[in-house]
């Protein structure tokens, strides 16, 4: 059984079945084709054993998120082989890594704010939109004009699934200016005709926020997006649902953050803990 050649049908699957991000196939690729070259592959009445141990021990030294990552980039590819291709295949050496669960950083509003009040044109509608609709990178990159209406976005998000987010009248607004100046005639936001790339985004992001001394990335806009609306008092599933989450478990998360924020909050107001005695 060539694994290598079976990997490339796995990448083009990824690409048009499962819609996923350049970036994300890169990362895929690059892991399981590291794992076949330094794993021992044997096979053994009709089956192929896969035993990625070595692979263990070459990544060993490397954090537990990464080491988490790229042991399940090899177990989808088993997965896949198993359930597309029928091939019969053991996976051996795949424990489960366990990764302590961080909490995302959200922006505060007041940064935010300060930012779009300084930046480009194209660059304030980018965080507007990201910040404003909760949006993934992937999502913003290939949002067509098609799919913009006067009170709704149509989104096209992880797996080709799409769902759509109420669109703000100041920021339909904004669109409506953007596209006079900017004359799109496909996508939002394009370059010779073609959506602008995920890299490019990312850059107009930091550079915006850069500044003023703050780091931002893409992903942390849709943090505070999903963190500010719930610490107004939005329900939990009508986040997740903004979101595009395929379970409810995944918004979770950002519940455990606003929590946290309302306890930094209380301590840093309440007077017994700035040092003053109880009478």
């Amino acid at each position: 059984m060539n694994l290598e050649k079976l990997l490339d049908k796995y990448i083009a699957y990824l690409k048009e079945y499962k819609n996923y991000s350049p970036h994300t196939i890169k990362s895929y690729q690059t892991a399981i084709k590291q794992a076949l070259e330094l794993s021992e592959i044997e096979e053994e009445n009709g089956k192929i054993i896969l035993n990625i141990m070595p692979f263990r021990l070459h990544i060993a030294s490397f954090s537990k998120r990464t080491i988490y990552a790229r042991v399940s980039s090899i177990k989808n590819f088993v997965k896949y082989l198993q359930d597309y291709e029928k091939k019969k295949i053991i996976l051996k050496g795949a424990q489960r890594v366990k990764i302590p669960s961080s909490l995302p950083k959200p922006l505060r509003q007041e940064d935010i704010e300060q930012v779009l009040k300084a930046c480009d044109e194209q660059s304030r509608l980018i965080i507007k939109m990201l910040y404003g609709l909760g949006l993934r990178i992937s999502e913003l990159a290939s949002l067509e004009l098609k799919n913009i209406s006067k009170e709704w976005v149509l989104i096209s998000g992880k797996g080709s699934k799409e769902r759509q987010v109420p669109l703000l009248g100041n920021l339909y607004n904004e669109i409506y200016k953007y596209k006079k100046l900017y004359n799109p005639k496909r996508y939002l936001f394009e370059k010779d005709n073609q959506p602008l790339k995920d890299f490019q985004i990312r850059y107009k992001i930091n550079k915006a926020f850069a500044k003023f001394g703050i780091k931002a990335t893409p992903h942390q806009l849709r943090h505070s997006f999903a963190t500010h609306l719930l610490e107004e008092g939005a329900r939990i599933a009508d986040v997740s649902e903004l979101l595009g989450h395929a379970s409810m478990a995944t918004t979770q998360i950002y519940t455990k953050l606003s929590n946290k924020a309302k306890l930094e909050n209380y301590l840093k107001a309440h007077p017994l803990n700035k040092g003053l005695e109880n009478d």
